[in-house]
Order: structure tokens, then C-alpha cells, then sequence
């Protein structure tokens, strides 16, 4: 749950605008009465839902990466540093790398990757 804010910061954000649009809607005078309540039940439903599932989904993939770098396979990770050419990295314990908290390091290379950004290599 530590990473919950973290990960799911800018959707929460999102949602917030598209409640504050919802009642700003709903509160028009050529809406029918209910509409404000019965809109922000629904839509704030079907955001907590997909942030949820998003939630879910995420650490789920951190948890699958974790696990096969502990067991020795590759992960491929976003690189955000490299923006021509290839744009991701191959890394694994015989590489150099270690898995510290959420983060793969190195001390051959600048900048931490972390796990959500990342996925098994199957080859």
C-alpha cells in the first residue's frame, strides 16, 4: 500500500477533475433532480474500480519481475535517458544488477529502474 500514491498520483488526479467536471454538470439547471448524486456515485464508482484495477495490476507485474530476477532471467526496463534508438535495457544479477527495494541498481550505470516500469524478458 506504500506504493499506492506513488503509482496511482497522477490518475487520482485525473479523477478528481473528472468528478469536479461530473458535478459541475450535474448541477446545470436542465438536468433532472438526483442528477448530482446519482452521477458522482457512478462515475466516482467506475474511477475507484479501473484506479484499482490499475493498482492491482501494477504491483502484480512488480511482484513477477522481482521473482524472476531473484531466480536469474533478464528484465527489460523503460530507459527514459536514451530518447533515439533503442529506448530500453536488458539487465540481470550476472549483469551487475541488484534489486534495492522497488529499484534495479548498478554501479556501472547512472540511474536507478523501478520494477513497475519493467517486465520479464522472454526470448
Amino acid at each position: 500500500m506504500r506504493n499506492f500514491f506513488y503509482l496511482e498520483s497522477g490518475y487520482l488526479i485525473l479523477a478528481l477533475v473528472i468528478l469536479l467536471v461530473t458535478f459541475f454538470v450535474t448541477t446545470r439547471p436542465f438536468m433532472g433532480k438526483g442528477a448530482v448524486k446519482k452521477g458522482m456515485i457512478s462515475v466516482s464508482t467506475i474511477l475507484a474500480v479501473l484506479i484499482g484495477a490499475h493498482f492491482w495490476i501494477t504491483t502484480k507485474r512488480m511482484a513477477e519481475v522481482r521473482e524472476a530476477f531473484d531466480r536469474g532471467d533478464k528484465i527489460i526496463c523503460e530507459s527514459r535517458m536514451i530518447r533515439q534508438g533503442a529506448q530500453s535495457i536488458i539487465l540481470s544479477k550476472e549483469l551487475g544488477w541488484k534489486l534495492k527495494g522497488d529499484y534495479f541498481v548498478s554501479d556501472a550505470f547512472s540511474r536507478p529502474f523501478f520494477t513497475a516500469r519493467c517486465l520479464v524478458y522472454e526470448k
